[in-house]
């Protein structure tokens, strides 16, 4: 799934380059698309995920743990857009959808004087809430190169917070459901004959502590789990 998402947005940035490149030279696309104040689309992404760690400032590592460290996973987001123009370089951005993310901690044990390795997998999907402003540069034939800052609030639709760690066998990283986030980014724009196709790349990074502390040997160590997500992404709009 993945890689096919991948491939689709390479596949759709070169027809974007070559098909903006061939319209430069011939005519003026979607001539029009900035007189109108609303705007309507969707986006297809690919992301990367893991935690900012804190670790507590007391926690010596001096047991069988010796570290803790992130393992990037990969996901995808699928969300709608509503644009308001305030005007051709300014544009207020709704968009929501689901981002579908999974995050790993490694953790390395010292076992009989050697060490082993258990990585724990946070596996999310969120319903996400951004708006971002939209600084876009004044359009050159049928380009338009544009930056994205904003925030956004996010609920884990399959959150784990309320399971069960009493079992050892099954001891998991329980996480918050509720995230607030800030979104940096930008992009290209490219008028195409019949829509516009956007190609951008966004940070997001989370501001809550998303740890719920309790005393297993994965969580005693953390002190805060925040996170961070890159992004990108291609966007249609009529």
């Amino acid at each position: 799934m993945h890689q096919r998402l991948v491939n689709i947005i390479l596949l759709s940035c070169f027809l974007a380059f070559a098909g903006s490149l061939c319209a430069q030279q011939k005519v003026r696309n979607l001539p029009n698309f900035d007189y109108k104040k609303y705007h309507f689309g969707f986006l297809l992404s690919v992301n990367t995920s893991d935690f900012n760690i804190s670790y507590k400032p007391d926690y010596t590592f001096e047991d069988t743990l010796m570290s803790v460290e992130n393992v990037p996973q990969s996901g995808f987001n699928l969300a709608l857009m509503a644009s308001y123009d305030i005007s051709p370089n300014f544009h207020l951005r709704f968009v929501p959808g689901l981002s579908f993310q999974d995050r790993g901690l490694n953790y390395t044990f010292l076992s009989q004087g050697e060490p082993s390795t258990i990585v724990k997998r946070t596996e999310a999907v969120y319903l996400e809430l951004p708006l971002l402003m939209k600084f876009r540069t004044n359009r050159v034939n049928n380009f338009a190169a544009y930056a994205l800052v904003g925030g956004k609030y996010g609920i884990d639709m399959q959150s784990q917070k309320d399971v069960d760690n009493t079992n050892a066998a099954d001891v998991i990283i329980r996480l918050k459901d509720n995230d607030f986030a800030v979104e940096a980014g930008g992009g290209f724009d490219f008028f195409l004959p019949f829509f516009k196709l956007s190609i951008e790349m966004k940070s997001a990074f989370g501001f809550s502590n998303l740890l719920i502390d309790e005393p297993t040997i994965f969580a005693s160590p953390l002190d805060k789990l925040r996170t961070r997500t890159f992004v990108f992404s291609i966007a249609f709009e009529g």
